[in-house]
């Protein structure tokens, strides 16, 4: 059994809950970085459904974390490929002192 076959599948978006209270730890920017960071070539159309959003919503996730930096796009023939800055710093105040690789690897451990 290799590492790869050792992780465990992530959750369907039918088992996150849902309802006017309903609420998850990450957001779903943190979502999309630690899918891709597991899978660098990931569908946009792939990536949205483990997520549970729209494609819409996560062109303009993509759109955020490559503006921001956090992600550079590569194109090989028709396929994207994303290759993560997870040196960058957290944005919010309270976790700037930790990078984002941090979180993933936190997440994907």
């Amino acid at each position: 059994m290799n590492a790869e076959s050792a992780r465990p599948e992530p959750p369907r978006p039918d088992s996150v809950p849902v309802g006017p209270r309903s609420w998850t730890f990450l957001t779903n920017h943190a979502h999309v970085l630690v899918c891709l960071a597991a899978d660098p070539g990931l569908r946009v159309r792939d990536l949205a459904a483990r997520l549970g959003i729209t494609e819409r919503a996560t062109q303009r996730i993509l759109a955020d974390l490559d503006e921001a930096g956090y992600l550079e796009r590569r194109r090989l023939g028709r396929r994207t490929r994303y290759e993560l800055r997870l040196d960058r710093p957290m944005r919010h105040p309270a976790e700037s002192m930790h990078s984002v690789g941090e979180l993933v690897r936190a997440i994907t451990a």
